[in-house]
């Protein structure tokens, strides 16, 4: 029989990889907005088809994932997603990054859907709440991906290698730590849906996803240019604002099992939004790096247990099957996570980033009072 920790570091690689080729992407976004000299409003439109091809591939990808199982889905995918990484370097202008980032979307997307239901097999064969662990392995790998870019910047290093070799190790590890024996759970009942929408309670917990997910993709793709243009950071110094905001996640994910057994997850969703809504206002009132910094990690602390506990939230579901029913979250929750971005840099071309960037304190303040709905159905 699989053991628990066999189990747990499958998954918690494929988390790991997922985040690091998110995290290496969001790292170079002001090298490539300057190689292809884009403004923040042409930024913002590419990052928009990157949220479009996540959204495409949410509904389709839960079918799949409930058809065939969540493990071949999962891996197959790996190897796809850091193709895309890739493509992303040979971007020759507009067009082309924008056609490529709706590849990298969507497979990221895909992804996503893939190895949570994964995940949530897990959590529910050992009955133990590992979704947060996996969670933070997603942020670490997002903070490993981010420092490499830190790391390529002081070497010198172009994009297209900083891809080549980053995306290229990691996927290589993370498909040997995956080796586990592991059967999927199937459900024939889901082919018949191809678009998995939220229905009932799941609207408002998606909802509640949206909100936390949108601040994470904000963060993971401005914070860097934020930390530059508005605090007058250098590069190297603006690359680590992702790092700081990923490491804070980690630490309070890896800790979350204990503080949701002990206070349940409507209460630690709470202090969560609570947390993300201070960060916002220290990250929006900051004039030097520091200040920022400190923002983005306490950011990082509020958001970190939103996504997991929606995610466990769904695959809880008595109505609907568990891939359809993450997918369902995810179109809602993961949307938030990439239409966040182009968001912000709409209404940076119209306001200005930091003004921009205020936006999100309203989210979390909606987290706060929807986070009723991630209470766990009997």
């Amino acid at each position: 029989m699989t053991t628990i920790f066999a189990a747990w570091r499958a998954v918690a690689a494929m988390f790991i990889l997922n985040g690091a080729l998110f995290g290496i992407w969001a790292s170079r976004i002001p090298a490539m907005r300057d190689q292809l000299d884009l403004s923040h409003e042409a930024l913002g439109y590419g990052l928009l088809f990157m949220a479009a091809g996540a959204v495409c591939s949410f509904p389709i990808t839960g079918r799949l994932t409930d058809s065939f199982g969540a493990v071949s889905i999962t891996r197959v995918i790996a190897v796809l997603y850091t193709l895309s990484l890739i493509l992303l370097a040979l971007a020759g202008g507009f067009w082309g990054l924008a056609a490529f980032l709706f590849v990298f979307g969507a497979f990221h997307g895909s992804m996503d859907v893939a190895m949570n239901a994964w995940a949530a097999e897990v959590e529910q064969a050992y009955d133990k709440p590992v979704m947060s662990s996996f969670h933070a392995m997603w942020s670490l790998g997002a903070g490993l991906g981010a420092i490499s870019g830190y790391l390529a910047v002081q070497l010198g290093l172009t994009v297209l290698v900083h891809f080549l070799v980053a995306g290229g190790i990691v996927v290589g590890l993370a498909l040997v730590m995956s080796r586990v024996r592991w059967t999927s759970k199937r459900s024939e009942g889901a082919r018949g849906k191809v678009f998995a929408l939220p229905s009932g309670v799941l609207v408002l917990v998606g909802f509640t996803a949206l909100c936390g997910a949108l601040g994470e993709g904000a963060v993971a793709d401005w914070s860097a240019i934020f930390l530059r243009d508005i605090t007058d950071a250098t590069e190297s110094v603006a690359a680590l604002g992702y790092a700081v905001f990923s490491v804070a996640m980690v630490a309070c994910r890896l800790g979350g099992a204990i503080v949701i057994t002990r206070f349940g997850p409507v209460s630690t969703a709470r202090f969560g939004g609570i947390c993300a809504a201070l960060g916002v206002f220290g990250v929006v009132s900051a004039v030097t790096p520091l200040p920022a910094l400190a923002g983005f990690a306490l950011m990082g602390a509020g958001y970190a247990v939103i996504m997991p506990l929606a995610f466990s939230r769904a695959a809880g579901d008595p109505d609907v099957p568990p891939g359809q029913a993450i997918a369902s979250v995810a179109t809602l929750g993961y949307g938030g996570l990439l239409i966040g971005p182009p968001l912000i840099g709409f209404l940076a071309e119209l306001f200005g980033l930091r003004l921009a960037f205020s936006v999100l304190l309203p989210m979390a303040i909606l987290i706060v009072l929807s986070a009723g709905a991630l209470r766990r159905a009997d």
